[in-house]
């Protein structure tokens, strides 16, 4: 029976502290894991001729990571497991019976992917397990704002998916939603605007200009968020529809659809490879990497709660209390395709 060949080698030092990185590799799939932040670093995957190219985007060495995580710098979090709290918390503040707690404001007047120093920025203790490698972090009461001294496991496995599964537990009440930020490239390289991309998905949360949720999830059906069926990214970025078009690109939280079959699927036509995601998450961020350095290089689905959920009772919860357990599980397979999928 096959297994996972599982190696570790040093990456580099963050803040005095050794870095490693580990790599797993089965059936034509490698994927390199860093204990800084929880980073993806890389996936190599073959396409429909069975060569193999790096899906994902990441830096070299680990001084892109550092350089990139330094204050002031346009971080973009390439990779890295989010936490405490991924996506956008209005005005920096949440109230949890009764106290108000404030996070940092690091995205205009409100805080993002957990703040400047959130889970992407720290060094994590890993051990080896079957299949994979398990990464544990412990953050204490009152970490960049947030209530509750929380305990949080990933773990990363490789058989026919990379299934990554998260666990979390507290001793305080306290908001906790967990992602990761990998950005996609299926073709290797160039720009994602020729991927047809599938979300399973019959409703999106509409917007604020500071990207924060404004009224309730709407439909999708006649709006430039329908991808009900693949569509090529690039064309609806151009489509000569003004309501098709979304020409400044996506990042926004679409509300998964119960009972489908995947939670997304992305097929790239000049490699074949095909994409396919499942969740055990209410919602999905996709990013078309609108900001990246180099614009629309790379995407990210981001499996997690509802931006602002601590603010809208209405959202489905992230509270976290003691003697419970946060669970979430999200899973990718790649595989080769000669057209894209129907759904």
């Amino acid at each position: 029976m096959t297994s996972t060949e599982l190696t570790r080698e040093f990456f580099g030092r963050a803040g005095g502290t050794d870095v490693h990185r580990y790599t797993l590799s089965r059936s034509g799939i490698t994927v390199r894991v860093l204990d800084y932040g929880g980073v993806i670093q890389s996936l190599e995957a073959p396409d429909r001729s069975g060569r193999p190219a790096d899906v994902v985007l990441g830096h070299p060495g680990l001084e892109g990571y550092l350089e990139n995580n330094r204050p002031g710098a346009a971080r973009v979090f390439l990779g890295a497991v989010i936490g405490r709290y991924a996506n956008r918390i209005a005005g920096g503040a949440f109230s949890l019976d009764g106290v108000l707690h404030r996070v940092p404001v690091n995205d205009g007047k409100n805080s993002l992917h957990g703040g400047p120093a959130g889970f992407d920025t720290r060094v994590w203790s890993a051990v080896p397990v079957r299949d994979g490698v398990r990464l544990t972090l412990v953050s204490p009461d009152g970490d960049q704002g947030y209530p509750g001294r929380l305990t949080t496991e990933v773990t990363y496995r490789l058989d026919d998916r990379l299934t990554i599964t998260y666990r979390a537990t507290t001793d305080a009440p306290t908001v906790v939603n967990l992602t990761s930020h990998t950005y996609w490239n299926l073709a290797g390289a160039g720009t994602v605007h020729d991927h047809a991309i599938a979300i399973a998905a019959s409703r999106y949360c509409p917007v604020d200009e500071d990207l924060i949720p404004a009224g309730d999830p709407a439909p999708v059906a006649g709006t430039p968020f329908d991808f009900r069926r693949a569509t090529p990214l690039g064309a609806r970025l151009g489509d000569p529809d003004p309501q098709l078009a979304i020409g400044h690109g996506y990042d926004h939280n679409w509300v998964l659809d119960d009972g489908a079959p995947f939670a997304a699927r992305v097929w790239e036509p000049s490699s074949g490879r095909l994409l396919t995601m499942w969740t055990t998450e209410p919602g999905l961020q996709f990013y078309s990497g609108n900001h990246l350095g180099d614009p629309f290089t790379g995407f990210a689905l981001e499996a997690q709660h509802f931006p602002d959920s601590p603010n809208r009772p209405d959202f489905p919860s992230t509270v976290l209390r003691p003697g419970e357990v946060y669970h979430q599980e999200t899973a990718f397979a790649l595989t080769t395709a000669d057209e894209p999928p129907v759904a």
